[in-house]
């Protein structure tokens, strides 16, 4: 699925319930985060559809490294080159995405959330078990605004993983989250803003905590790794999230 301007010059692609975005301005687009490996056909189509080429893809700027966001990174550097951004408390992840801190055991969650099943067998399918490991080339750091198409500003969030950062778009109004806070939570199928559960959280508590740093921006529309966009601001959003906590 491709919606255009899901915020302004932010274009959302989903793919198997994996969420990543185009940020587009003169100088070019911007990837922010790359999916599962199924999403290549559609990254494609997508810049084609805004009048783009390939070569105008710029960079590749990651919210965390967990497997369903890196899946077509290491084929984008070998295709275009593209530099990668990450927060450097992920570089090992990024490597090797598998590896990632959790707090609960996963493989629970199936049976006791039958809701997630259909979510989960199409991430299968689109290529969960055969994501390959890419290494950044460049870091996000602090609050500091990324050299890239968009200009997207750090806003570090861990909690997920321990270096995941969301961007902040305020010209744009809008604020992409990555897996800091979601709409839908793959492992339970719940819908709504919150935290992602414990099978794929490193620190759920950290994660609450972080949701400040996401309050702080009052941007008004969340684009979120998991989910359809939230268009009543990041307030209420967080405000759903601390509700509903840890899961």
């Amino acid at each position: 699925m491709f919606i255009r301007d899901a915020a302004p010059g932010v274009h959302l692609i989903e793919h198997a319930n994996v969420n990543c975005y185009l940020l587009e301005d003169e100088e070019g687009l911007t990837l922010v985060d790359a999916g599962l490996p199924g999403v290549w056909t559609e990254l494609g189509q997508a810049i084609r559809a805004l009048g783009r080429r390939p070569e105008d893809l710029k960079a590749l700027v990651l919210t965390h490294a967990h497997f369903d966001h890196v899946g077509v990174a290491r084929r984008l550097v070998r295709h275009l080159g593209l530099p990668v951004y990450g927060h450097p408390g992920d570089r090992v992840l990024a490597a090797h995405p598998y590896r990632y801190a959790h707090e609960n055991p996963r493989a629970l969650y199936p049976l006791r959330h039958p809701r997630a099943v259909p979510i989960l067998t199409s991430m299968l399918f689109a290529g969960a078990l055969t994501v390959k490991g890419v290494q950044l080339s460049a870091e996000l750091d602090g609050s500091t605004v990324v050299p890239v198409p968009g200009r997207p500003r750090v806003i570090p969030s861990p909690g997920h993983t321990y270096g995941h950062c969301a961007l902040h778009l305020p010209e744009r109004d809008a604020l992409l989250t990555g897996d800091a806070l979601v709409t839908l939570d793959p492992y339970t199928g719940e819908t709504g803003p919150q935290i992602v559960a414990g099978a794929a959280t490193a620190d759920s508590d950290l994660a609450l905590r972080s949701l400040d740093a996401l309050a702080e921006t009052g941007a008004g529309t969340v684009l979120t790794g998991h989910g359809r966009p939230w268009t009543d601001g990041i307030d209420e959003a967080v405000a759903l999230a601390r509700r509903r906590g840890r899961s």
